[in-house]
């Protein structure tokens, strides 16, 4: 059954495995402490939801502002790399603690499963997490997702936890992300303005989506994300046919308040799988490569090439008017337009290196200028993902 709008998501028949994303502010308070009563609360709901056949992950941040309060750091444990990884090792203790026991007093058993940038980024990692995941779930287990910041850097780690629960998401499978937040979804615009509008419903992600949610960061300051990086989560559930759902969790049982069909079938914004969106009905490593936050390099190409890609082709050397990084072939890189906007991500068929001397260049020139047989394309359209 197709996801259509926002309560759907809590609906087994609809959506047999949800993710949840809950936020440093929501679970922990301003003093550092962890807001238990609101965390059982959360709990009893996950286990309601478990009750109706509903598989449940969840994302959970918190580990360096609860980790920041036991070890007295200023600034909730953020004023410097090494202060956030050392509180992430002594918070994610406390973290893991929390969920066990709020799940286990609902007859939960909870699930401990940390991850890096790499782990979901790298194809065969990807995939081992994903066996992983199912295999808890199989086993009636709750999964509490964490990045892993005590060894993430600031160049190599998703930055928030918004597009992590996207792409934790994609590899279990999952048809819809919840992600909890400090306001009721996303608004036309500053939200504290009294005229701004509530967006029920986003089907395509466009210029105009991405202007509503500027703004900067939650109003806590605790958090790393805002509505931005909540929109670039749900371009990566959307590009894998997966619909992702924001609503206030501010509130005590906040999935039920946010889903009650008294409210017209749920306050909150969902985006659905619609124009930005092709992977869902292709394979799972296209999935894989359309959510992608790392890549190797990119090719910018021409107007009459983008046309092309559009169409269904694979892409050619012929159309090719730039190269940038120093990829090797079988790399991810990305497929820019003339303006520079990326189109699409791929598996180069080539190094870079080579791309450079046949760039432009048609494909009965390719033998003569490189010294062997071409191969078929550049990036072959079974490997290409469009956005």
């Amino acid at each position: 059954m197709k996801i259509t709008e926002l309560r759907q998501l809590t609906d087994a028949a609809s959506c047999s495995l949800l993710v949840i994303k809950v936020g440093s502010a929501l679970l922990v308070g301003p003093n550092g402490r962890a807001r238990r009563e609101w965390l059982g609360a959360l709990a009893g709901e996950i286990a309601e939801l478990r009750g109706r056949d509903q598989r449940i992950i969840v994302v959970s941040s918190g580990a360096i502002a609860l980790g920041a309060a036991l070890l007295g750091l200023e600034k909730g444990g953020r004023a410097s790399l090494a202060d956030a990884q050392a509180s992430a090792a002594v918070g994610q203790i406390a973290l893991a603690g929390l969920w066990s026991d709020k799940l286990a007093g609902r007859g939960v058993t909870a699930a401990q499963m940390l991850v890096t940038l790499d782990d979901l980024e790298d194809r065969r990692r990807y995939l081992n997490a994903a066996a992983t995941l199912n295999r808890l779930l199989d086993a009636g287990a709750v999964p509490i997702v964490n990045e892993n910041d005590s060894v993430a850097t600031q160049e190599i780690r998703f930055g928030d936890n918004d597009r992590l629960a996207a792409r934790v998401a994609q590899a279990a499978g999952a048809q819809g992300v919840l992600l909890l937040s400090d306001v009721d979804g996303l608004y036309d615009r500053d939200p504290a303005d009294p005229e701004a509008v509530l967006q029920p419903r986003i089907e395509d992600i466009d210029k105009r989506v991405h202007a509503m949610a500027q703004g900067g960061p939650g109003r806590s300051g605790m958090g790393s994300g805002g509505m931005e990086s909540k929109i670039q989560a749900a371009e990566i559930a959307t590009r894998a046919g997966i619909a992702l759902g924001i609503v206030n969790g501010t509130h005590s049982g906040p999935i039920g308040r946010a889903m009650n069909v008294a409210t017209e079938g749920g306050r909150g914004t969902i985006f659905l799988p619609g124009k930005s969106s092709n992977v869902h009905s292709e394979t799972a490593r296209k999935a894989w490569l359309g959510g992608k936050l790392t890549l190797a390099g990119s090719v910018r190409i021409d107007r009459g090439c983008a046309d092309a890609l559009k169409g269904g082709a694979s892409l050619l050397a012929a159309g090719i008017v730039a190269v940038e990084g120093d990829f090797q072939r079988g790399d991810a890189i990305a497929i820019n337009g003339p303006e520079g906007t990326s189109l699409a991500h791929g598996l180069a068929e080539y190094d870079a290196k080579k791309i450079r001397k046949i760039r432009g260049k048609k494909t009965e020139d390719h033998a003569e200028i490189l010294g062997h047989a071409p191969r078929a394309a550049v990036v072959h359209r079974d490997h290409m993902v469009l956005l």
